[in-house]
């Protein structure tokens, strides 16, 4: 057995202290009180998994089966979720009619507006997700999170692009 020692001061006077979250060995020294794992080397995703698991979100398979699938831990795919949501743009790509067709010319933005609740941490912080989709071609116009009342919607109205704004809109 290979002889533990100290990340922090070197010793080798250190016990073992329970196990960490997902199950690894845990060791304080007896020293200067540090508590530590051995090789605890973190595991970075190929850029082939990441783009893998982008394909498996845009399918919407569940983030566990997701976790067990390309065995990442659920707080790395929510992390990775996290950013990729920060580099999305902010109109998120929608595409408005064109304007020389005259079926187009006549064409009236129809949107629904949805929301479903969740929480975060625990069940007194309710987190409100706001979306707005296009009836017709079902794109994402807009995307919103926070609370359920009259401020949150005004925030969501104005996520909405400048160019989509100011066509003629019916809201379900």
């Amino acid at each position: 057995m290979s002889e533990i020692i100290c990340t922090r001061c070197g010793s080798t006077h250190c016990k073992k202290n329970g196990h960490i979250h997902n199950g690894k060995q845990n060791h304080r020294c007896k020293d200067c009180g540090r508590q530590f794992v051995m090789d605890n080397e973190q595991k970075i995703i190929p850029e082939w998994i990441r783009s893998m698991i982008l394909k498996a979100l845009l399918e919407r398979l569940s983030l566990r089966g997701i976790c067990r699938t390309f065995s990442v831990s659920l707080t790395w795919l929510l992390s990775y979720i996290d950013e990729v949501y920060e580099h999305l743009p902010a109109d998120l790509n929608v595409k408005p009619v064109d304007s020389k067709n005259i079926a187009a010319a006549l064409f009236l933005l129809e949107v629904e507006a949805d929301e479903m609740w969740s929480f975060v941490g625990n069940k007194d912080n309710k987190q409100w997700i706001w979306i707005v989709l296009d009836v017709h071609t079902r794109q994402v116009i807009a995307v919103h999170v926070g609370s359920r009342d009259k401020d949150e919607a005004r925030e969501l109205g104005q996520k909405i692009p400048r160019r989509l704004s100011t066509t003629r809109c019916v809201l379900y």
